[in-house]
């Protein structure tokens, strides 16, 4: 039969998932959402969730997830197959007609899972006879244990071109061809695919054998690749499968993390020290369809990379391929390991710990692409800076979800602001001569004067930020061939306002994403209808204080001007109030002519920018 993805979508629908899940379960409603202790693991409080309308179960406690046929397979024991028509014939649907060419598929899927499970049986036997010694003494020099030996099916390939087709000699050798165990060439009689190597399967997310992956022994044939994976096959996709994906599972839902490593053998080494929430790529790196897999287990899998230049550029590969995907929650960490080890190496010579503290050391995708983009080339000339910039917004414009690409875009933004236009140093202060026989450190100095009433009432108001964006948001509105110029300068601002802050997303996001047509100029109606469909409405007067700068006049000659250095004192007199706010912290510790003359610049600056504030609103506002 075709269970198509929409048929399966349509029975998520129709099934209610807390009255299935409280047929077994005793279930709470809380708020929108029903809680229970979770099935999977013992609790006493309540941390497994139900949500009806999202259609999926989680529990925060062992990290259990699914949905509603999820429930059937792992909580029920059904296959999938029963699983789905159990919930048709409760939701009464009807399950669609086989179709026999899909029925021949699986039945020759069917044939194949014996090929692949015999060939595994002949490989485990192999090493254990006279033949395996090699492949034995190997695995007895990377210190596996006897029972990860075994729980990971090590095997062996004898080196014979023939050893498997006359051990497998009930299958007809165009299934041991199909199955990828035997390799045609043309001229040639087949052959078998891996011979004098150490054998380990490779299985599906139901623990089946699909394909197999074999280290070479013989350190003499360097003609031969180190690791050698099965083809793709009908039964094995490399770039959708997820080696040792069937073992990590369930030990992901009680670490709740996932560790992907660069390769099996990696796995198999974090196994044996405990962590048995590895899995790996094969071969390739790591893939859309590996990295949503990785993300039905946990919502931020941690990459673990070698430390080296290689490592290095897997992660960024990593990155590349992840950021298109990104959703709210859902990201990935990368841990990087020492220099010139790999996990194997590290947990024998500093433990299993040492590991763990790798991992517990990931770090966001954000900064790890932040570092490797500003280490890709030099920093020296305004063109170099320049190159960084463009590199990074050429990133940010791959990412899918336009909430996650406005905050990437200012987490870059800031960064590279503190590293291109560092804070200049001041020349140094040349201290006063202290009076003798003080007990300061300097002269008395009088206190500031307080600032005038004309300027602290009302301009204070406007220059503690909020009026004061508020009135430059409404000018960017009525000027908006002006958002692009400060497009920049305001991606770093830090607002609280919810509504101000989703109002400058907005206006930002405008320019980025080429909402003006090309050649032709952005409208200031057009920025409005923008706005109403993301449900955003204009600031209104009353949001700036009544004050009427002249740049919301934006037909005035010099409201582009005007409008330009309302934003500078935005960004200005909250880098000044703090700094003030530092120097006045220093100066009462120390007490020094050096402190002292630091807050009184802060302060003359300060009374400045809220003076030449005063004097753009005065303008308009006949004070």
């Amino acid at each position: 039969m075709s269970l198509t993805p929409q048929w399966l979508d349509e029975l998520r629908t129709r099934v209610s998932l807390s009255a299935l899940i409280g047929r077994s379960v005793r279930v709470q409603k809380a708020g929108r959402e029903f809680k229970a202790c979770c099935p999977f693991h013992n609790e006493k409080t309540p941390s497994f969730t139900i949500n009806d309308e999202k259609g999926f179960y989680h529990c925060f406690g062992c990290g259990a997830h699914g949905d509603a046929i999820r429930w059937m397979t792992d909580h029920q024991g059904l296959p999938f197959l029963d699983a789905v028509k159990e919930l048709a014939a409760s939701a009464g649907m009807e399950v669609p007609a086989p179709d026999p060419r899909a029925a021949k598929r699986a039945e020759e899927q069917k044939s194949l899972h014996d090929v692949m499970a015999a060939a595994q049986a002949f490989f485990v036997k192999s090493l254990a006879e006279d033949q395996g010694a090699q492949a034995r003494a190997y695995l007895a020099s990377r210190g596996f244990p006897a029972n990860v030996v075994k729980e990971f099916g090590f095997g062996y390939a004898p080196d014979s071109r023939t050893a498997l087709k006359e051990a497998l000699s009930q299958f007809p050798e165009g299934m041991l061809i199909e199955a990828g165990l035997r390799i045609v060439v043309e001229g040639r009689d087949p052959y078998d695919r891996f011979r004098g190597r150490l054998m380990l399967p490779i299985c599906d997310p139901r623990g089946r054998v699909i394909a197999f992956g074999g280290r070479i022994l013989d350190k003499t044939k360097t003609d031969a690749p180190k690791y050698l994976n099965s083809p793709d096959t009908p039964l094995f996709d490399k770039g959708r499968t997820v080696y040792n994906l069937h073992r990590a599972s369930p030990a992901s839902r009680q670490s709740g993390r996932v560790v992907v490593v660069e390769g099996y053998m990696d796995v198999v080494a974090l196994a044996a020290a405990g962590i048995g929430e590895a899995v790996a790529p094969l071969g390739t790196a790591l893939t859309e369809d590996q990295i949503e897999r990785l993300w039905r287990m946990t919502e931020c899998p941690t990459l673990c990379f070698d430390g080296d230049a290689a490592g290095q550029r897997a992660a960024a590969r990593a990155i590349v391929r992840a950021l298109p995907l990104l959703r709210p929650g859902h990201s990935l960490r990368i841990a990087v390991l020492p220099a010139g080890l790999d996990p194997d190496d590290l947990i024998k010579q500093r433990g299993a710990p040492a590991m763990e503290e790798v991992l517990a050391a990931a770090r966001p995708m954000v900064e790890v692409l932040w570092d490797i983009e500003r280490q890709a080339g030099p920093f020296a000339t305004p063109e170099d800076k320049a190159g960084l910039k463009a590199r990074l917004m050429a990133h940010v414009e791959t990412i899918g979800d336009g909430d996650i690409k406005g905050l990437y875009r200012r987490d870059l933004l800031d960064r590279f602001g503190a590293l291109a236009y560092p804070q200049r140093e001041r020349p140094p202060f040349q201290p006063a001569q202290r009076s003798p026989g003080s007990g300061r450190k300097g002269p008395w100095k009088p206190a500031p004067p307080p600032l005038s009433a004309a300027v602290t009432a009302r301009m204070q108001a406007v220059g503690e930020g909020r009026p004061l964006l508020a009135a430059v948001l409404t000018g960017l509105i009525d000027q908006p061939q002006q958002i692009a110029r400060h497009a920049e300068t305001l991606a770093r601002l830090e607002v609280a306002d919810p509504g101000l802050a989703a109002l400058l997303d907005a206006l930002i996001d405008m320019v980025h994403s080429g909402a003006q047509s090309p050649g032709q100029p952005l409208e200031s109606s057009n920025v409005l209808t923008i706005l109403a469909r993301r449900g955003l409405r204009a600031p209104l007067a009353d949001d700036y204080a009544g004050m009427r700068f002249g740049f919301l006049d934006g037909k005035a000659p010099d409201a582009a001007e005007e409008l330009a250095e309302a934003v500078d004192l935005l960004v200005g007199l909250p880098a000044v109030e703090a700094a003030l706010a530092e120097a006045t912290r220093r100066h009462e510790a120390e007490f020094s002519d050096e402190t002292f003359a630091e807050q009184q610049r802060l302060l003359q600056r300060r009374l400045a920018l809220l003076a030449r504030l005063g004097q753009m609103g005065r303008t308009r506002a006949g004070m």
